[in-house]
């Protein structure tokens, strides 16, 4: 790099192609179908090599869910952030809402939030890029029941509430986000209500405070 480029213009300018890549890839999965699009075509719209997109993404898949993933590191992060003495699920609810109060600023620096929500329904109806996405979930799910297990002071290895709660937040955002894609309201507002409708329904085993006798 020349000595007279400002410091850190080579980093945004690789930023900038990445997501230059998701938002090629997201709108010709979205209009063509995941498996009509080739990794050659997402280059071509980006007016890049196929050899730099394999700079930035092993393949289609991780293109395909890189928003995804943004998305959940941003839930992540807002779950490291709750105060210590809010219960496990209530930790991860206001995480998750935290999440919703802030997606359009987070991946609206990428895609528009249209196009990701569309992403929901190439995802569900794509049996290879569903098994990725619940792959990719999986591995979120041990990363936040530890997380979990730090904030209580629990080993997760040895009691199983964490993996407990999070298995069962996972699948109550599994099963609303699969309701939500096949409905009529395609709207963050319409995921949020019906999420919060079937967190409601979690027992208060899970919501307890576990560091009270």
């Amino acid at each position: 790099m020349n000595a007279a480029t400002p410091p850190g213009l080579r980093e945004r300018k690789k930023q900038r192609t990445r997501d230059a890549l998701i938002r090629a890839a997201l709108e010709l999965f979205t209009t063509r179908g995941y498996e009509q699009t080739t990794v050659d075509e997402i280059a071509a719209a980006v007016d890049v090599s196929q050899r730099t997109f394999f700079r930035y993404f092993a393949g289609k898949e991780e293109a395909a869910l890189a928003a995804q993933q943004l998305a959940m590191d941003h839930f992540v992060q807002a779950l490291r952030a709750r105060p210590a003495h809010e219960p496990p699920l209530e930790a991860m609810r206001r995480a998750v809402q935290e999440g919703w109060d802030t997606l359009h600023e987070i991946v609206e620096a990428v895609v528009p939030i249209e196009l990701y929500l569309r992403m929901y329904r190439v995802i569900e109806s794509t049996p290879v890029l569903l098994a990725a996405y619940l792959r990719s979930s999986a591995e979120a799910e041990e990363r936040i029941a530890r997380l979990i297990a730090r904030r209580e002071g629990l080993d997760v290895d040895a009691d199983p509430r964490p993996r407990v709660a999070v298995a069962v937040f996972g699948g109550v955002i599994r099963v609303t986000e699969r309701l939500w894609s096949a409905g009529d309201d395609f709207s963050v507002e319409a995921l949020r209500a019906l999420t919060a409708a079937y967190l409601d329904q979690v027992g208060p085993a899970l919501a307890d405070d576990w560091r009270t006798p």
